[in-house]
C-alpha cells in the first residue's frame, strides 16, 4: 500500500509537472511591427485612341500636260501679237505672242491644278501606354524580443505578427490587430 500510495504521488507529481510546463509561456506570442514599407511594381497597359482628322487631297489632274492651257494661251497670245506691227513685224508679233501666251497658259493652268483639293474625314488610332503602380508585397522591420528583424510578407500586416515557437506565423490567417 505504501508503494502504491508512492507511486501514486509520483505520477500525480509527474502530470501536474507536464500540466504546469505547457501553461507556462515559452516566449513571446507576438512579434511587434516597427516599419512596414510597400513593394511596388509598375504596370504598363496599352490601349488604342482614336480621332478624326480632315486630311486635304490633291484632286486627279485630267490634263498633265496643261494642254489645254497651252493652247488657250498661244490662242490668245497670238491675237494679241497679231495686234501689234505691221508687215513682218506683225508676224514675229503674232508668233512671239503666241509662244508667250502658250507658257503663261501652261503655268496658269499649272498653278490651277495644284490649288484644285478637297477635304475628307479620316479615323486615326495610336497605341498609348497608361502607367500604373501595384503592390506586391511588403517589408516588415519588427522585433521579437529583443531582436530587430525584417521579412517579406504577402499581405499588410496588424501592429504585432503571431509567434509560434519562436517562429513568426506569416501564411494563411490575417494577423490580429
Amino acid at each position: 500500500m505504501i508503494l502504491g500510495i508512492g507511486l501514486g504521488a509520483l505520477g500525480a507529481t509527474a502530470g501536474g509537472a507536464v500540466a504546469t510546463y505547457s501553461l507556462v509561456d515559452h516566449g513571446p506570442k507576438y512579434a511587434e511591427v516597427l516599419a512596414v514599407q510597400p513593394l511596388k511594381k509598375t504596370i504598363s497597359t496599352p490601349r488604342e485612341v482614336c480621332k478624326d482628322v480632315v486630311v486635304s487631297h490633291r484632286s486627279p489632274v485630267k490634263d498633265q500636260h496643261q494642254i489645254a492651257g497651252t493652247v488657250i494661251g498661244a490662242l490668245a497670245g497670238g491675237l494679241l501679237g497679231n495686234q501689234i506691227g505691221e508687215g513682218s513685224g506683225k508676224k514675229v508679233a503674232t508668233v512671239a505672242g503666241a509662244a508667250a501666251g502658250g507658257y503663261a497658259g501652261k503655268k496658269v493652268q499649272e498653278n490651277m491644278q495644284t490649288g484644285d483639293t478637297y477635304n475628307t474625314t479620316e479615323t486615326r488610332c495610336t497605341t498609348v501606354n497608361d502607367t500604373s503602380e501595384k503592390v506586391v508585397g511588403y517589408n516588415v522591420e519588427y522585433r521579437l524580443g529583443d531582436q530587430v528583424g525584417r521579412v517579406r510578407m504577402d499581405n499588410k500586416p496588424g501592429p504585432r505578427i503571431p509567434v509560434k515557437d519562436g517562429q513568426l506565423v506569416l501564411t494563411g490567417e490575417k494577423n490580429p490587430a
